[in-house]
């Protein structure tokens, strides 16, 4: 019993499965963090310049 419980535990810390899952996640969150930043640094921009040019052209 003890060889098969050693056994199992070994092939549980090689499984490298998660890790994978894991490293996606990681790559997806910065990718977020990314975009996140750019829509906040470019948001006034276009709200003021864009929106406010459609809302002159319509004459609001």
């Amino acid at each position: 019993m003890t060889k098969e419980l050693t056994k199992t535990i070994r092939a549980f810390f090689r499984n490298e499965n998660g890790a994978t899952a894991i490293e996606y996640a990681l790559i997806a969150g910065g990718i977020s963090i990314v975009i996140l930043t750019a829509v906040i640094a470019v948001g006034d921009t276009v709200r003021d310049d864009l929106f406010g040019k459609v809302a002159t052209a319509l004459g609001s």
